[in-house]
């Protein structure tokens, strides 16, 4: 069983959940997860946190019901030269952020331009991870891809939600098949994420596990048991 879950949403992502950050931890605890990132959308979505939530975040305590947390954002991606909705001064009072491409914010272009907005957000230094870089809507060259998570030392995810039977992104598998063996070439690790909003899937890897295992990656890349490297890739003192 993996114990840390870096991607999950509140109330303040503006959909998907009433429950709080106490709520989650809660939840959290009762799973056994020992650590808990909560990255709520950018202010680009609709009626998601604005910016002085993310500024009050990074204020919150770092233990609750025992549980480590992690405050973050996922912030949008919302063109093609990388912007995103989050600026550099609040990022820097945050843990991480991951940044994702959402139908809302950015509309699909060529593999190329998809690629592009992808690769020019790692620039950001706040942004550690990439969610969710699978959708079947974005075709992206995933060599260029994990080139560019292998210089600026970003994590790209394994989005549980994706793969599951109720996800909207298409069948995502052929991606992260290529995904993970452009990883596995390059020897970059990979995260495997609830993307949980809510407490109702906190923890839940299932189906992400599935993907890996079917593809026999190595368990040494996944960061998901192994908190210590995880924070150092991260910057979490």
């Amino acid at each position: 069983m993996y114990h840390c879950d870096m991607h999950t949403h509140t109330i303040a992502s503006g959909h998907g959940t009433s429950c709080t950050i106490t709520d989650m931890a809660k939840a959290a605890a009762a799973k056994r997860i020992e650590v808990l990132g909560i990255t709520d959308h950018g202010p680009a979505t609709r009626a998601a946190g604005t910016l002085s939530y993310f500024r009050s975040l990074a204020n919150g305590p770092a233990m609750r019901q025992g549980v480590r947390l992690c405050y973050g954002a996922e912030v949008n991606i919302v063109d093609y030269c990388g912007t995103i909705d989050i600026p550099e001064e609040v990022l820097d009072r945050l843990d991480y952020a991951i940044a994702s491409v959402h139908y809302q914010n950015l509309k699909p272009g060529c593999r190329e331009a998809n690629t592009m907005a992808y690769t020019l957000a790692m620039r950001h230094k706040g942004v550690r991870i990439i969610g969710h870089p699978d959708d079947t809507r974005y075709p992206l060259d995933y060599d260029r891809l994990t080139e560019a998570a292998a210089e600026y030392g970003v994590i790209l995810e394994v989005n549980n939600s994706s793969l599951s039977p109720e996800g909207y992104r298409g069948d995502v598998r052929d991606n992260y098949r290529a995904l993970l063996e452009e990883c596995r070439k390059k020897k970059l690790p990979v995260l495997l994420s609830s993307d949980s909003h809510g407490t109702g899937h906190i923890g839940d890897f299932t189906w992400a596990e599935r993907m890996v295992r079917s593809v026999d990656f190595p368990e040494e890349l996944i960061l998901n048991g192994q908190p210590e490297r995880l924070f150092r890739i991260l910057h979490i003192i």
